[in-house]
């Protein structure tokens, strides 16, 4: 940590994703989380409250998610890096929050350690907030930078970038993981901790200096439909700057596939053992694992199909939401078919390996018998 107040912690260490993800901000920077308890990502929160005060921040356990979301509006406001996590319910009480925070222009990061739903549903692993985090995070036009993490390692790697993309573009940043990589315990090497005079300045902030300079108003309503036309379109240039440079993907045993698995977080680390049972079966098959999921990674999925990529196959867990952005980005150029398992129930790399030789006999790529003994 920067401050001296803190507690070392060994940089190759031992840790739980949530917790990962609590020390990972921390070293970002952050030093105001708002919250409410939910599980499956409670453990960020109880991780927060212990260290955060010791490093001259503020821990607040909210009256609601609602009001968690709106303190985060106001910390990052005042030029703070603040965030805020919860799981799918909560996150949806997030919404109206973070659709103001979009509106007036104020970075911060929400995470959400999925769970199953709609409604309760339950607390085992789901990706079933695709569409939520990607298209409906709140009412009104705007987008988010949304990062999905598939490793311990990647939920302290992510969640720094997390806060550098929404300081950058002035806009709210999500990561979007999944129980299954919240409560799972990897080794991880903590990201340095920033010195808070490197971080950036944000001049637009309501920092309270009286007569210095201009009052800086942060507000998201505008009475005057033209003003907020060109507000809004203002904000898309900004979105298109960030599909442009943003997209982030990982290939895997891609070079030469007839066929991709997309898939993310947990379902892709799946997928890998299934890609490899089909390499050893002589199936040309691959994976290309989203990390941004907005901006979706639509570059590296023309390029695949340029490169003679015949058919592409989105496992989720859920019942088909990222798949409808692989349809997107293949522009009918490539077979597109979807395989999940929704509820928490997660796929075996068995039955995804009997997806993918179905859709390599449809599709005409199947190995000869011979080249699969």
């Amino acid at each position: 940590m920067a401050d001296e107040k803190s507690t070392p912690v060994e940089d190759r260490v031992l840790m739980k994703g949530n917790e990962v993800l609590a020390e990972a901000a921390m070293r970002a920077g952050c030093r105001y989380f708002f919250g409410y308890p939910i599980t499956p990502q409670t453990e960020l929160a109880a991780y927060m409250a212990k260290k955060l005060p010791k490093i001259g921040g503020t821990f607040l356990q909210a009256e609601s998610e609602i009001a968690a979301i709106n303190m985060v509006y106001g910390a990052g406001a005042a030029g703070a890096r603040a965030m805020t996590s919860s799981s799918s319910p909560g996150v949806s009480l997030k919404g109206e929050g973070v659709s103001y925070m979009a509106g007036a222009d104020v970075p911060g990061v929400i995470v959400n350690v999925e769970r199953g739903g709609p409604g309760l549903g339950g607390i085992q692993p789901s990706q079933s907030d695709y569409f939520q985090a990607t298209r409906a995070m709140g009412h009104g036009d705007f987008f988010m930078p949304v990062l999905a993490p598939s490793t311990v390692q990647e939920m302290a790697d992510l969640i720094y970038l997390a806060f550098d993309l929404a300081d950058e573009y002035r806009t709210p940043a999500m990561i979007l993981a999944d129980g299954m990589i919240g409560q799972m315990m990897e080794p991880v090497t903590l990201p340095p901790a920033r010195d808070p005079e490197s971080l950036p300045k944000k001049p637009w902030a309501t920092t309270g200096t009286h007569m210095e300079r201009e009052h800086n108003v942060v507000n998201s309503l505008y009475l005057t439909p033209q003003k907020l036309e060109d507000t809004n379109r203002e904000r898309f240039e900004r979105y298109e700057k960030i599909k442009a440079t943003q997209q982030r993907q990982e290939l895997f045993m891609a070079d030469d596939a007839d066929i991709l698995i997309v898939a993310f977080g947990a379902s892709s680390r799946i997928a890998r053992t299934a890609i490899r049972r089909a390499r050893d079966k002589g199936i040309k098959v691959g994976l290309l694992r989203p990390i941004t999921l907005w901006p979706f990674p639509e570059d590296a999925i023309n390029q695949a199909i340029d490169g003679g990529c015949k058919a592409l196959m989105s496992v989720e867990l859920n019942m088909g939401q990222m798949v409808e952005d692989v349809r997107l980005a293949a522009h009918g150029r490539a077979d597109v078919s979807f395989y999940g398992r929704t509820g928490g129930v997660l796929p075996t790399p068995e039955e995804i390996l009997d997806q993918i030789e179905a859709l390599a006999a449809r599709i005409g790529c199947a190995p000869s018998a011979k080249a699969g003994e």
